[in-house]
């Protein structure tokens, strides 16, 4: 009502807010047996059946949170989705959706759907929308049971409902009801239908509504007289007369708080502060020894013996660690010190690239062993799952998951970074806006493979553009780490800072194994995470007469090319955290380098993709700092197909980056003195 009714301080909205229709609601009801029955109505998109694998994955949290020994049984949280006819049978995330349905990880013991289908999708005849028979059919993929019901039928409505639930109860499965009805003025009730359906108006103009229906039957059943069913409605309708009165002369403000229940302590307030990150080096040899031991009798692939035994030797040892031992490593720390990870995507188990190993199978019996299972007999729960080669809906569902638990770190990781792509929906409507629109917040971390290797267009480059194009009021993070350490106290920050924003992560292809991209044990056990990496090299910066800014891979590459160019006046800068824009750190390190006469911006990524245009449009108008571009030229394939070429392209951004300093040249002024021209870097 107060919405309708317009009575709404604009200086009293947080973000932007968003229509009324998308808003969540929350709240406690009893039920007639006078149990309480906690309800959430989940906020959602326009965009359709967006919202489904939110909804469950919201479920499945909660029944993790309820008792994660239990097995669910008896499923003590509900998912109930309601849909459009035309959307059901067209939206390829439903299918989607449905198909987690039965999956380990993914299992919520069933969701109730309930199909509102007034047999037109907005102006769109069921001949147009679907080629099958009815808009449920889809859910026979899942031996869903399908019960149509008239709409003009309460009390059949009334029995399928209860049928559903019980069914649902009984087998743990997902149930559908097809509730057979009509649109009485249009798609949004002030269309005029009958322009593309005047036949279908026709009939339906004549139609008796179904309270007149059934009011007519109870009174020929001598259950309850007209009059008697005339009061009751009169009597509907002064509680909601009393009920809008009300509002107008004492308005109720209908926001939940955010950050009651288990998000109590937790503020949206973002912070450049350094969090504590550091592990003491007991929990990390903890960590590491389990990381390397497997059961008594169980045989491991023979190929992972050695690694096993790295892992298991690293930290005792001092020993270089890789990513995969930092990544690992931080997850198993967060585990001893009591909070669950979640850890899903394609081929996340093994990781794509052979890496990970999270998950070890025995060879002779195919039983598994989950390393991180198994520190402490008191740690928190490690749940690592493969999921269905699919984006939309594990996105989905792990957002919905990230939003019922910010006290677990949630990730999904994509099998290549480009694949990110076929979650779009769910980065602009959630995980970008959530916050802004409607005040959810979420911890939510994607792990995106990055980096132009020369394997085509499809698997170099997770858009890191287009993450950045989202960006603004510090509603997410981007990063691009380039050591293990990095990604240890990145993956530890999310859960140790009061503040819960999404985090897209950048993540290596070829930097995995790389002889360079290591780090001591200390760096885990007295480090933080760094937005910008200084170059350790430089001891005497007033040399430098050239700035490099890059981030990621390339750092190396370049590093290697200075080598061998001798090139001992030019730093190299890592941007580690692209946003939040480290602003105050750049500032200290461009008053470092001072007397650098270039300041240049290298990436691998092509002019119109990467950071570049970000990086430079933040350092122009926070730092005022001209920046140089030194990457490929802007195209609309990210990366060519040709491994050759691709050799030539990289070398050749090396040997622009790393070319001779172009010669100062006096030039007279009036006053006599000589400037340098080739200053590119104004403050």
């Amino acid at each position: 009502f107060k919405e309708f009714e317009g009575n709404i301080d604009p200086e009293s909205t947080q973000g932007s807010g968003d229509v009324k229709y998308h808003l969540g609601q929350s709240g406690s009801f009893r039920s007639r047996s006078g149990a309480e029955i906690r309800v959430e109505l989940a906020a959602n998109p326009s965009h359709l059946e967006a919202v489904d694998p939110v909804v469950v994955g919201m479920a499945r949290a909660k029944m993790d949170l309820t008792d994660p020994t239990a097995g669910f049984e008896p499923y003590p949280v509900l998912p109930v989705l309601i849909h459009g006819d035309a959307a059901f049978a067209g939206q390829g995330v439903v299918a989607e959706t449905l198909n987690l349905s039965m999956i380990k990880g993914y299992k919520v013991g069933g969701t109730i759907h309930l199909i509102v289908n007034n047999q037109l999708g907005f102006t769109t005849p069921p001949r147009s929308a679907r080629s099958s028979e009815y808009p449920t059919d889809i859910a026979k993929m899942v031996q869903a049971p399908i019960f149509h019901v008239n709409g003009d039928d309460p009390e059949a409505c009334a029995f399928v409902a209860r049928l559903a639930l019980e069914y649902r109860q009984t087998f743990h499965n997902d149930v559908v009801i097809d509730l057979w009805c009509y649109r009485k003025y249009g798609h949004n009730e002030a269309d005029e239908p009958a322009f593309t359906q005047p036949l279908m108006y026709e009939r339906i103009e004549k139609k008796i509504p179904v309270a007149e229906v059934y009011a007519e039957r109870l009174a020929k059943e001598g259950v309850m007289s007209r009059a008697e069913s005339d009061a009751l409605r009169e009597e509907m309708r002064a509680e909601m007369d009393v009920a809008q009165t009300r509002t107008k002369e004492k308005p109720v403000d209908p926001a939940v708080d955010p950050f009651s229940g288990i998000w109590s302590g937790l503020t949206n307030a973002y912070s450049h502060e350094p969090a504590p990150t550091a592990a003491p080096l007991e929990s990390l040899r903890q960590v590491g020894a389990a990381l390397g031991a497997v059961p008594e009798g169980f045989n491991p692939h023979r190929k992972l013996a050695k690694l096993l035994q790295q892992r298991g030797a690293a930290v005792g040892e001092d020993a270089p660690l890789d990513w995969a031992m930092g990544e690992l490593l931080a997850y198993g720390t967060l585990l001893l010190e009591g909070h669950a990870v979640r850890l899903t995507g394609q081929d996340v188990e093994r990781g794509t690239f052979s890496h990970r190993h999270a998950v070890l199978t025995d060879t002779r019996t195919g039983r598994q062993h989950t390393p991180l299972n198994a520190i402490a007999p008191n740690q928190a729960k490690f749940c690592i799952h493969n999921s269905p080669l699919s984006e939309q809906s594990c996105v989905g569902y792990e957002y919905g998951y990230s939003l019922a638990d910010p006290k677990m770190l949630i990730i999904w990781e994509a099998q290549f970074g480009d694949f990110a792509n076929g979650a779009q929906v769910m980065i602009d409507q959630f995980i970008a806006s959530a916050e802004f629109k409607w005040q959810r917040h979420s911890g939510l971390v994607l792990l995106l493979p990055h980096g132009c290797e020369g394997q085509g267009p499809e698997h170099s480059s997770a858009r890191l553009e287009r993450f950045l194009q989202l960006c603004a009021d510090n509603n997410m993070q981007v990063a691009q780490p380039t050591t293990p350490a990095q990604i240890f106290h990145l993956l530890r920050r999310q859960l140790k800072r009061p503040f819960r924003k999404p985090l897209i992560v950048m993540t290596p292809k070829s930097m995995l194994r790389h002889k360079e991209a290591v780090s001591p044990v200390r760096e885990l056990v007295s480090g933080r995470f760094h937005e910008v990496l200084d170059d350790p090299s430089i001891s005497r910066p007033a040399d430098v007469t050239r700035l490099i800014l890059c981030s990621g891979k390339i750092y190396y590459e370049l590093k290697s090319e200075r080598e061998t160019a001798g090139r001992a006046d030019v730093a190299l800068v890592r941007l580690e955290q692209v946003y939040p824009f480290p602003t105050q750190v750049l500032r200290d390190i461009l008053a470092r380098y001072r007397n650098a006469r270039e300041v240049l911006w290298v990436q691998e990524e092509t002019k119109n993709g990467g950071a570049y245009r970000f990086v430079e449009a933040a350092l122009r108008e926070e730092l005022n700092v001209s920046v140089g571009y030194v990457g490929r030229d802007a195209s609309p394939s990210p990366a060519v197909g040709s491994s050759k070429m691709h050799a030539e392209e990289q070398a050749d951004i090396l040997a622009r980056a790393l070319a001779p300093t172009e010669p100062v040249i006096a030039a007279k002024t009036g006053a006599g003195a000589s400037e340098p021209h080739a200053i590119s870097a104004a403050r």
